[in-house]
């Protein structure tokens, strides 16, 4: 099956994809919330100016493995502006990076620490830090455009993409929708999201610019609700990585 519409066409540039997630407005609730606390902040971080607006993603603009979050913590990316950074989900997430050779170090804590990704890209759903981490379906549905600009992107450079990492059944139910949605061969049934899942986006070889078709892994999000009651260990989240790896072949982007 050809996708009626691939994500290897028209692109914007990575400057106004930025430009409009930063400076998006749509969702009343979620500005509010994420202002409200900007403004109150946490008393561990005081004395910090937060972000408190939405968040792009970051990282490698040439990677074949893409990650995909819920949204930004309240106190995490919501302060620091970049996805996974300041918080327990992103001190477990860039430690397995690292193990991987995915980064450069294992420890996230702003965007002035140092941290490059390799052959990779960090996102999310939904861009800014929702209440109790609960998305709406018109706020995730808002946020729909954002992750598909970094998609079409990504695929249009280099190699394109060729694995996306879901962290999380919100993240996962996302990117299948946008596969389907945009005609790619998603498999139907959907397949249940479970840790370690794999799902390919299409039939032939991962990847390869200009209509190969990713695979796509799953993977419990790192949140402390998952970590500190063992659902999901270092070992269980380094072996995603580790297929990942697996997938891409060794070494940085595969050519070294």
């Amino acid at each position: 099956m050809v996708p009626k519409q691939t994500f290897c066409g028209a692109r914007p540039a990575w400057s106004h994809v930025e430009h409009q997630i930063v400076e998006c407005r749509r969702c009343p609730r979620l500005v509010d919330h994420r202002e409200n606390v900007a403004r109150v902040k946490r008393a561990a971080f005081a004395d910090q100016e937060y972000w408190g607006r939405p968040v792009p993603g970051f990282g490698d603009r040439q990677a074949r493995l893409l990650l995909v979050g819920l949204a930004p913590a309240a106190h995490g990316a919501n302060r620091t502006g970049r996805m996974f950074t300041g918080d327990r989900s992103g001190d477990w997430l860039y430690r397995a990076l690292y193990r991987a050779s995915f980064a450069n170090q294992a420890t996230a804590v702003n965007k002035r620490d140092g941290l490059r990704l390799d052959d990779t890209f960090v996102s999310a759903a939904v861009r800014c830090a929702p209440p109790g981490n609960r998305p709406t379906p018109q706020e995730r549905d808002h946020c729909r455009p954002y992750l598909e600009g970094e998609i079409d992107l990504l695929a249009s450079t280099g190699e394109g993409i060729r694995v996306i990492v879901c962290l999380g059944q919100f993240a996962y139910d996302q990117v299948l929708r946008i596969y389907r949605q945009r005609g790619f061969p998603v498999p139907s049934p959907k397949p249940k999201f479970g840790h370690g899942q794999e799902v390919p986006l299409g039939t032939g070889d991962a990847g390869g610019r200009g209509g190969g078709f990713p695979r796509l892994l799953a993977s419990y999000h790192p949140s402390q609700q998952n970590t500190f009651t063992g659902k999901l260990t270092e070992e269980m989240l380094d072996a995603v990585f580790l297929r990942a790896r697996e997938i891409l072949g060794s070494g940085g982007h595969g050519r070294s």
